[in-house]
């Protein structure tokens, strides 16, 4: 049977699902033992170990009810509800590490994948300053964003394709420096073999398909998934009944927005104004 090596040190919501994991082997149960005891599929206790989904309150107090843990799983679920990765995230990060191809598309601010460290760090910088996150959060955030990054380093590479509306290049993070390296980031970025870089500018008004951001991702079995989010929860979906109306879309966007060259002048353009 393949069983999936845990890092707990990665996150939260790891650390849980390897803490539940060695609960449910030290008493030698399946997952679907302890899914029927806690009330739900065997799958989803899969899910929780492997940091696919995120405990829920109730999840975590039946399964300390299972297995007799007192209150440890709910006191150590808590940890996990405050991480920096809203609900929904991690499952898709699961799915992304082994994307065939990538589709992105961004409003705002510059994708994690194309992120400078710096950039990341000034974005997280202004949601401590508003008291969104922790400076805990901040970090795991920052460092979730080199992490992600370097599972792509691999062979063979995914294609990605990012269209950034044209307020991720216009809204300033950082000093001017932060900025100037970001935008050198984009220019690298579109020079790759496996990489398509383009911008969606204002012009394009409402024949622009989207107004939040949304992830499209081809599996390696070239099944299509879907990963959007709100300001406050993620939501991952493969059910092609509702992705492939999104790809569809994704091509438009495509089709309108500017091409990979006029799009690289652009940021030139903007490399000039920065100090």
């Amino acid at each position: 049977m393949n069983r999936k090596d845990l890092n707990p040190d990665e996150s939260p919501t790891a650390r849980f699902g390897e803490r539940l994991r060695a609960l449910r082997d030290e008493r030698g149960w399946t997952q679907d033992e302890l899914g029927e005891r806690v009330g739900c599929s065997g799958t989803h206790v899969s899910a929780v170990e492997t940091g696919r989904r995120s405990p829920t309150r109730r999840f975590a107090a039946g399964a300390d009810k299972a297995l007799g843990t007192g209150d440890l799983l709910e006191r150590h679920s808590r940890a996990v509800r405050h991480t920096a990765l809203i609900e929904g995230f991690p499952e898709y990060l699961a799915h992304e590490t082994r994307a065939a191809e990538i589709r992105l598309y961004e409003v705002g601010v510059i994708p994690g994948l194309l992120q400078t460290s710096a950039y990341a760090s000034a974005l997280e910088a202004d949601a401590v300053r508003r008291e969104a996150i922790t400076p805990e959060q901040a970090q795991e955030r920052v460092q979730l964003v080199g992490r992600r990054q370097a599972a792509l380093d691999r062979s063979p590479s995914p294609l990605i394709i990012s269209v950034l509306d044209e307020s991720c290049l216009l809204r300033p993070m950082g000093t001017p420096d932060v900025m100037d390296a970001q935008y050198q980031r984009l220019l690298e970025f579109a020079e790759l073999p496996n990489t398509v870089l383009q911008v969606a500018p204002f012009s394009m008004g409402a024949r622009r398909p989207f107004s939040l951001p949304v992830t499209v991702l081809t599996l390696p079995e070239r099944a299509v998934a879907l990963y959007a989010e709100s300001a406050h929860r993620g939501h991952f979906e493969r059910e092609s009944t509702f992705v492939l109306p999104i790809l569809m879309a994704y091509h438009q966007l495509q089709t309108e927005a500017l091409s990979q060259a006029e799009s690289v002048a652009m940021i030139h353009q903007l490399r000039k104004g920065t100090p």
